[in-house]
């Protein structure tokens, strides 16, 4: 067996629940709105996995080219109210198709419209996954997609990678498979140079990798490589293999799943996979706004172990309150840790760079704890 199936196979031991991203550029024809033949395909491969007791959710996108074929619309529009409203008009149809067709491969599909404000609460994140596990229990297919009628910046921002490599991390998948226009991940852009080679297995993600990953493949898409990246970041940390592939091979999932050499596979963190609540903290939560730290403090996270204290930090920057994600910043600017503020923005600034002796004298037991605890942190 080639080595790199034998680095595939291992992580592919034992597959119960998998997660399914289909980009814009797989499920839109060339001349606009929904490739009927491909997405006839993934539904049927997907029923196929349903009906060998795999549980498959699938993250979707699409609802913005449909929208746009739907409404009679030449182009893609630039105004984010009316982005709202062609993606509001094209979710409907996306799903009547996918409703429809799987209703033939007699499967009962659940929609579940999610924002990044939905994942900013404990409760609704646990609610999510709640929600996704209760779908597969009941025999239907979860479809997610991002809410992009009324959430400004997933339009703005995001493709759904990030959210399908959150997902997967939530419901503790076994596998994300992300379907895009390319076949995975290649030494340089192929568009560029023809000499790129497709990568097939990425141990790390190092800070090669995220060079060499950019570019956006699709007129209708809104992410490019480096998003798919930092969806296999999130993977690592989670503990959960990835892989990347053009979603217009044929029976493409079967042959990730057996471990053929196809597209570029990720292999996930074994040593140290970060629990749920970091995981939450570091990719979940908005963050709202950032503190700079001195030499001894980053050491003391970084090498340590610690908690973050008043007498390290050197700057504050944004306006946000007790329970806010932060981003904790080194004195060259790098970002470190990301963690829950015990305290707001303003009552940093007074007790910040000071030690625990004068915050007592000045004012009083309130304000002497920790600014971020360690069990509330997550180091980069």
């Amino acid at each position: 067996m080639h080595k790199l199936e034998e680095i595939r196979k291992k992580h592919l031991k034992r597959i119960k629940k998998v997660v399914v991203k289909i980009g814009s550029s797989s499920l839109t024809s060339p001349v606009g709105g929904l490739d009927m033949d491909n997405l006839m395909k993934f539904t049927s491969e997907i029923s196929d996995l349903w009906d060998e007791g795999l549980k498959t959710i699938i993250v979707t996108s699409g609802a913005i080219a449909a929208g746009i074929k739907y409404l009679g619309l030449n182009e893609k529009p630039k105004k984010f109210p009316e982005l709202q409203a062609v993606a509001a008009v094209g979710q409907h149809d996306l799903m009547r198709v996918y409703s429809s067709f799987f209703y033939k491969m007699d499967k009962k599909v659940g929609q579940i419209l999610l924002s990044r404000e939905d994942t900013t609460k404990r409760e609704q994140y646990l609610n999510i996954k709640n929600t996704i596990i209760t779908l597969l229990d009941m025999n239907v297919i979860p479809i997610i997609n991002e809410n992009d009628s009324v959430a400004l910046d997933e339009i703005k921002f995001g493709d759904n990678d990030t959210l399908a490599a959150l997902v997967a991390g939530l419901i503790e998948a076994d596998l994300l498979i992300i379907l895009s226009d390319i076949d995975g991940l290649y030494s340089g852009n192929p568009q560029v140079f023809k000499n790129a080679e497709l990568i097939s297995v990425v141990s790390s993600i190092t800070e090669d990798i995220e060079k060499i990953a950019g570019g956006i493949g699709s007129s209708y898409g809104s992410g490019g490589m480096i998003t798919k990246i930092r969806a296999a970041r999130i993977c690592s940390f989670s503990g959960i293999p990835m892989a990347i592939a053009n979603s217009r091979k044929e029976n493409i999932l079967k042959r990730i799943l057996s471990g053929i050499d196809i597209g570029t596979f990720f292999v996930p963190e074994e040593s140290k996979k970060v629990a749920s609540v970091k995981r939450w903290i570091a990719f979940g939560m908005i963050t709202k706004g950032s503190i700079k730290v001195d030499r001894g403090a980053e050491e003391a996270i970084v090498r340590k172990g610690k908690s973050l204290l008043p007498v390290g930090v050197l700057e504050v920057s944004g306006k946000f309150i007790k329970g806010d994600n932060i981003a904790i910043i080194a004195s060259d600017d790098r970002t470190i840790a990301k963690g829950i503020t015990n305290f707001t923005s303003d009552e940093i600034l007074k007790i910040k760079g000071k030690r625990e002796k004068n915050i007592l004298e000045e004012f009083g037991c309130s304000l002497c704890c920790e600014i971020v605890h360690r069990d509330s942190m997550f180091v980069l």
